[in-house]
């Protein structure tokens, strides 16, 4: 990557999105119902994720699904519109904690931010201004 590329992605305010599936992104169901083609998609999130690919940001999926069922889940993003740049799977189905740095600009800007979202509501009842999205 050259060092214009760096500095037209950082003017661009590029950010690293990290997002769960089942019951953020897609209806939970249990693992052993997986289905490719049978899947529902929760009201505002095809729409959200386009919206942070048109804007250029990575988008980082992570699932409790075990590596198993990397196929069926690829497959089924794609089938339901999503895009994505990396896929995190076998994560705890606990709490999920990001820590990062905070800004060398301006010291007192978080750069660790979250925002929960109900089980199965989607992403319309959620403030993503509050977190620069």
């Amino acid at each position: 990557m050259s060092i214009k590329t760096i500095r037209v992605m950082s003017e661009k305010n590029v950010k690293t999105i990290f997002c769960d599936i089942d019951g953020t992104i897609l209806r939970q169901v249990d693992f052993n119902e997986l289905n490719e083609n049978n899947f529902e998609v929760l009201p505002g999130a095809r729409e959200k994720f386009r919206e942070w690919i048109e804007a250029g940001h990575h988008i980082v999926i992570t699932t409790a699904r075990p590596e198993s069922l990397r196929g069926v889940t690829v497959r089924q993003l794609g089938n339901a519109g999503f895009q994505f740049h990396q896929l995190v799977m076998g994560i705890g189905r606990e709490e999920r904690i990001l820590i990062n740095n905070n800004s060398s600009k301006d010291p007192w800007r978080d750069r660790a931010l979250s925002v929960s979202v109900r089980r199965d509501d989607g992403f319309y009842h959620s403030d993503w201004e509050e977190v620069g999205l």
